[in-house]
């Protein structure tokens, strides 16, 4: 018997008609999706995962902000030849995420639904089917669709595997990390989309956001980086935000003018663009707005920045 052309490994289009709109699984007492798999790398294996090259593969998407975060630390971490990645077409229905012809069918395990993967890990399966998802081809199953401990999991766990190698998670930083991450993820990450949205839960979210933009401006009015003097987890997390805020929650420009009211967080988010593993993970096509005016990303972004070791000197960045 011939082997399976990789059209016969691509699903059928969306069908809404025929399989209805996709449904998050949630808790009864939880509004937030039911995410399954928390498995963690470890390096002595007392996880059952050891961070070995080859061993793993993400299962991705260009539109996902979550999924960004983990294929921005992948390139970071230098571990492009050591983890896999693919991604699921934009567009899903009931049956949830899908490989169609616009990316390809899945290099791994030849599924035509992500939550093929699911059920092969858990029988019967009934959680949300997300990306990102890490799949172990040791052990044919899911590790994890924890966007969070997959970032933080591939910034550290993979150290001697990667070449160059930019610390996301340093030691010394962990706590102003996720000191910033529990301001920034309901005000930003989370608030972006409900900040566009009519009536009194819209207009609060709107005033979080902006009030949130705003300090991050004056933040940023000094310094490179969120978080000491390289990329770290707290501008990844921040910054697959800010470069969809304008394409998509801002499409209509229905929460404010645009980021650029924001000079300093604006360059600073340019800056991150010029960088490889921000603009070469980053397709602006599956998450813009019909009609939206994405603006220039390629625009100049000189920060007048202090120099270190002097005071209120001036050092132009970029």
């Amino acid at each position: 018997m011939s082997a399976p052309s990789s059209s016969d490994r691509l699903a059928g289009p969306v069908d809404i008609a025929g399989h209805g709109e996709y449904r998050i699984t949630r808790r009864a007492d939880d509004p937030r999706p039911l995410y399954r798999f928390t498995g963690r790398i470890s390096e002595d294996g007392r996880t059952g995962f050891t961070p070995d090259a080859g061993r793993y593969h993400v299962y991705a998407g260009w539109f996902c902000p979550w999924s960004q975060r983990v294929t921005i630390a992948r390139a970071l971490a230098g571990l492009g030849d050591a983890i896999s990645v693919s991604y699921v077409d934009n567009a899903r229905d009931g049956r949830g995420w899908a490989f169609r012809e616009r990316y390809g069918p899945d290099p791994v395990n030849g599924f035509t639904l992500l939550r093929e993967a699911y059920e092969a890990t858990e029988a019967g399966f009934d959680g949300h089917v997300s990306v990102p998802t890490l799949w172990d081809r040791v052990t044919g199953t899911v590790v994890s669709n924890d966007f969070k401990g997959i970032g933080i999991d591939i910034g550290t766990r993979f150290r001697r595997l990667a070449e160059p190698l930019v610390d996301t998670y340093p030691e010394r930083h962990r706590d102003e990390i996720e000191e910033l991450d529990a301001w920034l993820g309901p005000a930003v990450n989370h608030g972006a989309g409900a900040a566009g949205r009519p009536g009194p839960d819209g207009a609060r979210a709107r005033a979080t956001l902006l009030d949130a933009f705003a300090a991050l401006d004056e933040r940023l009015a000094t310094r490179r980086y969120l978080v000491g003097s390289t990329p770290t987890e707290a501008d990844i997390r921040l910054w697959v935000t800010l470069v969809r805020y304008d394409a998509g929650p801002n499409a209509r420009r229905a929460i404010n003018p645009g980021l650029h009211e924001y000079p300093h967080l604006w360059a600073y988010a340019r800056d991150l663009y010029t960088v490889p593993a921000f603009r070469d993970t980053t397709e602006f096509a599956s998450f813009t707005a019909p009609g939206a005016e994405v603006p220039d990303w390629h625009a100049p972004r000189t920060r007048a920045l202090p120099t270190p070791g002097t005071r209120g000197a001036a050092a132009h960045v970029g």
